[in-house]
């Protein structure tokens, strides 16, 4: 068998259903690919979703429940490690493969047998005026290597150990595993053809807020590949945050001090530097109220609770992460 498919899930039906539809209309022959559905809830209703759909499709659907280390790492790991193929192309049970996406990523091993992995390319569409955590979701379609669309050899898996599983959330591992394949010498291409649409979900009022515990795994990220991290995903720390915060705290602590001039100066700063952000992410994007609002209240909050997540990830990692 050529291929495996690899889909990570948790209690997503719905989009589970997409992606498997969006697969079954492949343009490779049924008997050259598998799919493995890993089930990272270990749920009953997943399980009988995937073989009820199994029946319709040509080619091999197999559901996996992971019990295991959870999370979309450990997901991966369990899928791959079960699979058949020689090429493991990855997607998420969020996405939409392209009909000509698996042709395309074996296109990339035909041309070339000496790369190890390929990465294909993100389309993420947006509103005319998308809300600031839409933009910040179509970040994917500029990232280098990402787990939605990617190919790996198994054989090159296999020797670097597959995904990290301490990346317990959806956030790092594939950079992770990136920067692996870089620092073994592995060759990576880009297929431009591989492509999938990522559709951004609908999410709660200060999402931005709860996002900012993937800082966490930033800390191991960077623990495990310093130079890399600063060349590829962030080269200096966030000063900005920093200096909130540091406003924030001299305006607390000259509270309980009993010192105006101390508070004034901190409430002052902590404000100029929390409007200055604010603009920054109100702009190209949507200006309706509930959005403003949106902006104004996690604007104040995200540098202390990224500040928070980015100490707590140091300390559990023991890595000077600043």
């Amino acid at each position: 068998m050529r291929a495996s498919v690899i889909i990570p899930t948790y209690r997503r039906p719905h989009l589970l259903d997409r992606c498997l539809s969006a697969v079954a209309g492949q343009e490779v022959a049924p008997d050259d690919f598998e799919v493995i559905v890993a089930d990272d809830a270990a749920s009953e209703q997943s399980r009988r979703q995937v073989e009820r759909r199994a029946g319709h499709f040509p080619f091999s659907v197999r559901y996996l429940a992971v019990t295991a280390t959870q999370g979309p790492a450990a997901a991966r790991n369990a899928g791959w490690r079960a699979a058949r193929g020689q090429i493991l192309a990855f997607t998420d049970d969020d996405c939409i493969p392209d009909a000509h996406w698996l042709r395309a990523g074996l296109d990339a091993f035909e041309r070339d047998h000496q790369i190890a992995a390929a990465t294909g390319r993100m389309v993420v569409p947006l509103p005319e005026n998308p809300t600031d955590y839409e933009r910040n979701e179509a970040g994917l379609e500029q990232a280098e290597f990402v787990t939605a669309n990617c190919f790996v050899r198994r054989d090159i898996l296999d020797a670097i150990g597959g995904f990290d599983e301490q990346f317990t959330a959806a956030w790092r591992e594939d950079s992770d595993l990136h920067f692996r394949l870089l620092r073994g010498g592995y060759r990576i291409v880009r297929t431009a053809d591989a492509v999938v649409v990522h559709p951004v979900r609908p999410a709660p009022w200060g999402i931005s807020l709860s996002q900012q515990r993937k800082t966490f795994h930033d800390a191991l990220l960077f623990k495990k590949h310093p130079q890399l991290y600063r060349d590829r995903i962030r080269r200096h720390p966030p000063w900005d945050y920093y200096a909130s915060v540091a406003a924030l705290g001299t305006s607390v602590a000259g509270a309980i001090a009993g010192a105006p001039v101390a508070v004034a100066i901190g409430t002052g700063t902590y404000l100029a530097m929390t409007a200055r952000f604010c603009a920054r992410r109100l702009q190209r994007t949507s200006s309706a109220p509930r959005h403003v609002a949106e902006m104004i209240v996690t604007s104040a909050l995200i540098p202390p609770l990224s500040v928070f997540w980015r100490v707590r990830g140091a300390v559990r990692f023991g890595v000077r992460f600043f």
